[in-house]
């Protein structure tokens, strides 16, 4: 596959996060051609290392309900429709109508569009209002929004439903004094602060690619 900045990792030798790249089945026609596309086209995503992660806990956990918050072109989004299986329900979310339709062709070719409810907006608000709870929360909005997601997900998370969130490392920026005007660092460090220092929550930070927070509200 196409390693672009995007998928390097700040914390691995080049040579170690290769092999674990190069472990990696090959994909299937659809999600190769995202990867592709996204390395074309600087296009934000988790990449097929971290999204066996997050199917791997969308499996082990039997999560059915999924709401995914900042969802892009839908790589992730596919990943987590499969985990769930046929009867499972992911809902997207995205702020760009030109995304939501590039991802709903490829839940469309993946065979897996019945499984996934699209929606366009602001995912904080739309996870307010989409009724019910939630199994597993995946958050990958905007670094700046990342206390302000945390805030509006966790009511919406089931009692032992899992909140897991990219990027928590930040291409290391996360362990480095950040600038004032860095809101994207300044956001994530708060973020981690708080899932942390939460009682309802269990973390983990993974130094997967850019880091992944794992959180079991408990």
């Amino acid at each position: 596959m196409i390693r672009s900045a995007n998928l390097r990792s700040t914390f691995l030798q080049d040579e170690v996060e290769q092999y674990l790249y190069e472990l990696l089945p090959e994909r299937d026609e659809v999600v190769s051609e995202m990867e592709r596309y996204a390395a074309e086209h600087r296009v934000p995503i988790i990449g097929p290392a971290v999204a066996r992660l997050l199917a791997l806990f969308a499996q082990v956990s039997g999560a059915k309900r999924i709401f995914e918050m900042g969802s892009a072109i839908g790589y992730s989004t596919i990943w987590l429709a499969r985990a769930a299986g046929p009867k499972g329900k992911v809902y997207y979310t995205d702020g760009d109508p030109e995304n939501a339709k590039r991802a709903s062709e490829y839940f469309r070719r993946a065979g897996v569009a019945k499984r996934i409810n699209v929606q366009v907006g602001d995912a904080r608000e739309l996870v307010k209002k989409t009724p019910g709870k939630f199994d597993l929360i995946f958050n990958d909005v905007n670094k700046d929004q990342y206390p302000d997601a945390l805030r509006a997900a966790l009511p919406k998370l089931r009692r032992g439903g899992l909140f897991i969130t990219d990027n928590t490392l930040w291409s290391g920026k996360a362990a480095r004094p950040a600038a004032p005007d860095d809101a994207a660092t300044l956001g994530i460090q708060e973020f981690n602060r708080l899932v942390y220092a939460s009682k309802e929550l269990y973390p983990v930070l993974i130094p997967l690619r850019d880091g992944v927070t794992v959180c079991r509200k408990q």
